[in-house]
């Protein structure tokens, strides 16, 4: 693997915008056991407005993640599912869970100490 020399321009960065979205993480391991209709990850995931599913599910489709299937029968209905792309991408999500997992309460604590100098004043 080979790192371009600017950063802004690198294929890491591909990998670090998808991350950077809260939704695209949280609603590809809800995929990860099969195939859902909006209304289920919705369900699922809880606290994501359609509007940001229908968003996240867009771009995550746009960029390969996840493919839309129409059902058939009325009234209309589509399901979801990882692509074989969006499966690989669940390592890295895992990954980085499991980072947060083992140092949240450190990265809670550096923002309280943070807090506490942007109201008082920073220790000497």
């Amino acid at each position: 693997m080979t790192i371009d020399a600017r950063l802004a321009d690198c294929r890491a960065r591909l990998a670090f915008d998808l991350l950077s979205n809260t939704w695209n993480a949280v609603v590809l391991r809800a995929l990860r056991d099969g195939p859902r209709r909006p209304v289920e990850l919705r369900e699922q995931i809880g606290g994501i407005s359609s509007k940001v599913l229908t968003e996240t599910l867009r771009r995550l489709q746009f960029n390969g993640l996840v493919d839309r299937h129409p059902l058939p029968g009325a009234p209309p209905r589509v399901e979801y599912r990882l692509t074989d792309l969006g499966r690989s991408f669940l390592e890295p999500i895992e990954a980085v869970g499991a980072w947060a997992f083992e140092h949240g309460d450190e990265v809670m604590a550096a923002q309280d100490r943070a807090d506490i100098e942007v109201r008082t004043g920073p220790r000497e």
